[in-house]
């Protein structure tokens, strides 16, 4: 079956994905090698270069691997979706539920090992939250998801802050829409802010089980109006 010449316009995004395809429907299997690039190149219709930036993208989805002085070989039919990428395909719902796994855990680490720079960071979160509720709904958002940031990083476990980092845009995303379909902030009186100012105020007293329990009740409100 021949690749067929390409139509002008991003002449590697084009042949990255006339190759997908191809490895995708099993012309050429697993384990298999693919032609050299001279003959893709020809196939395509593009010079080598652009070939072998389409491998070099492939071989970073996981689909090929190129093997120094015996060419690039298939050793996958699908590609390994990167985790940033999967999150932003998830419903909101579902990574709030993994959120609260982690971010749970996580309060009960901080007020374990939270210091005197956790602290002021903290207690400043949650004043820039209290400012932020009479403003619009993205800097609301943006000011709640810093103090749950901040509770974070005070466990002082960087791949929890990492993790956390990897969901905040998605979070932000879902929340804003939230707000703006369903005006939350209407009907919840303080905006929440008793729930914050119970949490960092746990975390501070360096009560690993009050805060972990106080903010799986304040997720899990918001979940419901997720679902």
């Amino acid at each position: 079956m021949a690749l067929g010449a390409l139509r002008p316009s991003p002449l590697v995004e084009q042949a990255a994905q006339r190759l997908r395809d191809h490895i995708t429907a099993g012309h050429w299997p697993v384990g298999g090698k693919l032609p050299g690039e001279t003959t893709l190149a020809k196939e395509l219709g593009v010079g080598r270069s652009t070939v072998r930036e389409a491998l070099r993208s492939l071989a970073g989805a996981g689909l090929v691997q190129p093997r120094q002085g015996a060419g690039v070989f298939v050793i996958a039919t699908r590609e390994q979706e990167d985790w940033p990428a999967r999150l932003r395909r998830a419903a909101v719902a579902d990574v709030y539920e993994v959120r609260m796994l982690v971010e749970v855990q996580a309060a009960r680490l901080a007020a374990a090992r939270r210091d005197t720079g956790d602290i002021a960071a903290l207690r400043a979160a949650l004043e820039r939250r209290r400012a932020a509720a009479s403003g619009g709904d993205a800097a609301f958002i943006d000011a709640d998801i810093d103090l749950h940031a901040r509770v974070v990083a005070a466990a002082h476990n960087p791949v929890l802050t990492d993790l956390f980092a990897e969901f905040a845009p998605v979070l932000r995303e879902g929340l804003i829409e939230l707000l703006e379909l369903m005006d939350v902030r209407a009907h919840e009186s303080g905006h929440g802010d008793a729930a914050h100012a119970a949490l960092v105020e746990a975390v501070v007293d360096g009560d690993a089980d009050l805060a972990g329990r106080t903010l799986e009740e304040e997720l899990r409100e918001t979940l419901v109006h997720l679902r």
